[in-house]
């Protein structure tokens, strides 16, 4: 039997070297076809010593020959978004690992080519939700989640298939690393405070999200496109008032459903991202190696609270953008990936955060996003009206 092909898209970043990982577990079964990356070109080059790909892809043009000349022999560079497209739609499955809105060409590409996805990239299905779900009604197009939570939920819906009474989603959050702070503790944080995530390793950028509570408002409005009327056939009718948050800081319990005679399924693991990763690769099977295997011979407490919307005010953004609809995702992600960068930077304060995002989306200008071209739009002009608002306050 041939082996599955397997395009890594971001493959330098987290999510992207642990699905490196996944597939050198099941070296019978899966074999990387494609590693695509932006700028890392020396890194990229290094994995496709280690996994021997038939062809690398790298944003930028001007690397390309430095790339080629770094390559092992048999493995093809190429450059640019077109090359990209033509790259992942010719693997069996992608795992798009591209942090940001980058990485929607790599969404489309796969799903209009009819392929499995492994859905790593929030922003691209936020921020570009009616393009994604046309994208995702192409014959034989599969997208399964790989954020922890979706996956979870995917588990969860699929274990209850024949009954599609599903009543409400509840999305898990650790809470990062400033849960049960008041927020005006919150004033003065540093960003390696807000790196300091207290159960997941992940990119510097979801792990500010996650410190904001961002990066879960954020999956609210991806688990209604993934789940919810939008959603279409794929979906099972809930909207955002179906869809609660739960601190759980121990990280166990992934996500729940809970459906209309009160039953709820859960989806538990330690964490590790591997696991999600593998459910997409496998999927509708299972892998034949474990990650995040729990221990039933010791004591397990789990913890579940309500999250503080005081003091982690994204949360709130995120639901209003969402009901908003049109563009308003669009530039909800663009706006916060502008702020991120800016607190990185040092250029803002963690609360800062909020401040811009908010500000901006104040500005929206109504757009549908029904095409490619109105998302682009929305995300360009987002992000300028983020820079102007990061102006006025230096």
């Amino acid at each position: 039997m041939s082996r599955i092909t397997v395009a890594v898209a971001g493959s330098t970043g987290s999510i992207g070297t642990q699905a490196l990982d996944v597939v050198a577990t099941e070296p019978d079964r899966y074999r990387v076809s494609v590693l695509t990356a932006g700028s890392s070109w020396e890194l990229v080059a290094e994995q496709a010593h280690m996994v021997k790909p038939d062809m690398v892809v790298i944003a930028e043009h001007a690397s390309l020959d430095q790339l080629q000349q770094a390559l092992p022999a048999g493995v093809r560079a190429v450059a640019g978004e077109s090359a990209l497209r033509e790259a992942v739609a010719a693997a069996d499955v992608t795992i798009n690992g591209v942090v940001g809105f980058a990485g929607l060409p790599v969404t489309l590409a796969c799903l209009q080519a009819g392929k499995r996805l492994g859905l790593a990239n929030k922003e691209s299905l936020i921020a570009a939700g009616p393009v994604v779900q046309r994208a995702r009604s192409t014959a034989g197009a599969e997208l399964v989640p790989v954020d922890s939570e979706h996956a979870a939920l995917h588990q969860c819906l699929r274990a209850n298939a024949v009954s599609r009474r599903v009543a409400r989603l509840q999305l898990t959050a650790s809470g990062g690393p400033f849960r049960g702070k008041a927020a005006s503790e919150l004033s003065e944080v540093t960003v390696e405070q807000a790196l300091a995530h207290p159960t997941w390793a992940m990119g510097p950028k979801i792990t500010i999200d996650s410190s904001t509570l961002m990066n879960k408002g954020l999956e609210v409005i991806e688990a209604v496109e993934l789940f919810g009327h939008r959603a279409g056939v794929h979906g099972v009718g809930i909207d955002f008032d179906d869809v609660d948050v739960v601190v759980h800081p121990q990280s166990i319990v992934h996500s729940m459903a809970t459906f209309t005679d009160g039953s709820t399924i859960a989806q538990l693991s330690n964490p590790d991202m591997r696991g999600p990763i593998g459910y997409a690769l496998a999927y509708p099977d299972r892998l034949g190696s474990s990650f995040g295997l729990l221990d039933w011979s010791e004591p397990l407490h789990l913890d579940f609270e309500p999250p503080d919307r005081q003091s982690f005010p994204c949360l709130d953004l995120a639901y209003e953008a969402g009901r908003i609809g049109g563009t308003a995702p669009a530039w909800l992600s663009a706006a916060n990936e502008v702020a991120v960068d800016a607190f990185l930077a040092g250029q803002i304060p963690w609360s800062g955060i909020h401040e811009v995002v908010s500000a901006v989306l104040t500005t929206h200008d109504g757009g549908t996003g029904e095409t490619l071209v109105d998302v682009l739009n929305g995300d360009h002009l987002a992000r300028v009206r983020a820079a102007e608002t990061l102006a006025g306050r230096l």
